[in-house]
């Protein structure tokens, strides 16, 4: 039998009601401070993000739901934020890092209201669910942005069991704070286990000497093309050590002046220059990332002070992991074990051993592992960026591992979803696709001129889908740099009996080819799930015809 030891952590902040419900689940999305607009609605003929097409596919989605409410309340805030030994100003969910867990079980429906209190609009997008349109969180496509001072309902039913999280999807806020796990757990539980972990990657900047995630994306939005010689160069293939460049300035606007979290973002550039050099990786294809984040963080907390998980030996263990992070693809080891890998993104699969796990950024992996007897470390080594993340599995007696230690694991056996398959339970259907959608992945560090198809982001550009097709998705990386590309309200299959997942990477100079059923009308993003990528232009918009 499992014992969810966090559940009552977890339920801090969150109330129980049952009833049943409502109408199309109700999903109103009332601003509470009187901004009820809706946003553009764009071209003519496509469904409407609040129209009744996404109405009667919620109606049909909750048909099987429990009739249980599970209410939220939560807060986006400026908060003081302990990092283990370093205080820094961010914006947060309350007071926490990551934020408090959302739980509810499969067939709920949740109802979770946002009071926005940060000095600008925010929202929040539900990573890896299938959910009513209305209710994604993506501002000036699928709702109003939620205003500094208002609050905001998000309303849906949860009927997919699963590792998911939240984050806004307004600007650079998802690299700060501003993050948190959301669990959907399965009434019919096939899986047996003693403890559960869920385990939060992070990259971190803000309010680091002055550095904002807006400071940086202005600082990247520079490129390449003011230093020199080097303007053409890509730089994934500069040899300096990971980050031998990374104090170097790359503008001519560099200020040391610290920015509180009750400031709003500034445009400028500060804090050190946070463009990173020379960062490679095999498995990454080359160029790994763009970002010298001076902390990277397991469950809000630095090497220096881990969080501590503990366990009887022979304990069975399940662990949700999950990457928050910004711009860093994740390897994960859990020294001394062997996990066994039993989803990802969400979705059950056939179970297979590894030493390691290679997360991107927005993909989540479940495992199972058995503990032994002593004190190990759960390192997640930031991909090609020569620094690493630190948890602590403590079991017995024996010296802590230390804030560096690389176990053996991270270069023993990796498993990447390519290699694995789903579950026949969740198993899409072999078929060929009624339609393919070209989405070649543009752009360089040159000129940080990021998009999909040559043209940066515009939300009134779709690409037109129907309700009932097979839609293949070709990915054609045309980049010197590997993309974490999610798609909205869908998973999609990643070749023929893969696994099912909403985020997968694709590798500089490759294609990857993706299936999903056009089953949930509205409009949906696709974009790179590197936030500073996706804010340069790499999003478009998937919209379903009437």
């Amino acid at each position: 039998m499992r014992t969810p030891t966090r559940r009552a952590v977890l339920g801090t902040g969150i109330a129980f009601a049952g009833g049943g419900l409502l109408a199309a689940c109700s999903g109103s999305g009332t601003d509470h401070a009187g901004h009820g607009d809706k946003p553009p609605a764009g071209p003519e003929g496509y469904v409407s993000p609040h129209g009744k097409e996404v109405a009667a596919a919620e109606t049909k989605r909750a048909a099987s739901a429990s009739g249980s409410v599970r209410k939220v309340k939560l807060t986006a805030t400026p908060a003081r934020l302990d990092l283990g030994g370093r205080t820094v100003g961010s914006w947060a969910y309350g007071d926490d890092l990551p934020g408090k867990e959302v739980r509810v079980t499969a067939g709920d429906t949740l109802a979770l209201t946002l009071a926005n209190h940060l000095p600008q609009p925010t929202s929040i997008h539900w990573h890896g669910l299938a959910l009513r349109n209305d209710m994604d969180g993506t501002p000036g496509l699928t709702q109003p942005p939620i205003r500094a001072g208002a609050s905001y309902e998000y309303r849906f039913a949860a009927t997919r069991p699963g590792t998911y999280w939240f984050h806004p999807h307004s600007g650079a806020q998802q690299d700060r704070g501003l993050y948190a796990p959301l669990i959907v757990e399965d009434p019919k539980e096939p899986l047996t286990y003693d403890k559960e972990w869920v385990v939060v990657l992070d990259d971190w900047v803000d309010g680091v000497d002055g550095s904002t995630p807006d400071a940086v994306l202005a600082e990247l939005g520079n490129g390449m093309g003011g230093m020199g010689g080097m303007g053409g160069m890509d730089h994934g293939g500069m040899d300096m050590g990971g980050h031998g460049m990374s104090t170097m300035s790359m503008t001519t606007t560099t200020t040391t002046a610290k920015t509180t979290a009750e400031e709003a973002p500034s445009a400028k550039p500060s804090g050190p220059s946070r463009m990173l050099m020379g960062a490679t990786s095999k498995l990454l294809g080359g160029d790994a990332g763009d970002v010298a984040y001076p902390y990277y963080l397991v469950n809000g907390r630095t090497p220096d002070d881990p969080q501590v998980f503990r366990a009887e030996p022979g304990d069975r263990i399940r662990i949700r992991f999950i990457n928050a992070g910004g711009d860093t693809a994740f390897r994960v080891a859990l020294g001394g074990h062997t996990m066994t890998v039993t989803h990802t993104d969400g979705f059950p699969v056939e179970h297979a051993e590894t030493d390691a796990l290679l997360l991107g950024m927005g993909e989540r992996y479940d495992v199972l592992v058995t503990v032994k007897d002593g004190a190990f470390p759960l390192t997640a080594l930031a991909e090609g960026k020569k620094r690493s993340a630190l948890a602590v599995l403590r079991t017995g007696g024996g010296a802590a591992p230390q804030p560096s230690v690389r176990p053996k694991e991270l270069d023993g056996r990796l498993l990447q979803a390519r290699q694995l398959r789903a579950d026949g339970s969740v198993r899409l259907e072999s078929g060929r696709p009624d339609r393919t959608i070209t989405l070649k992945l543009t752009g360089s560090m040159a000129a940080y001129d990021w998009a999909i198809n040559g043209r940066k982001y515009d939300p009134a550009r779709r690409y037109p889908v129907r309700s009932g097709e097979r839609v293949r998705l070709s990915f054609v990386n045309r980049t010197q740099m590997w993309h974490p590309m999610h798609l909205h309200g869908h998973t999609f299959s990643c070749g023929d009996g893969g696994p099912r997942k909403d985020t997968a990477i694709v590798l500089p100079g490759r294609t990857l080819d993706v299936d999903f059923d056009a089953d949930n009308p509205g409009l949906w993003m696709i974009h790179c799930h590197n936030v500073y990528h996706a804010e340069s232009g790499m999003m478009t918009v998937l919209g379903y015809r009437k």
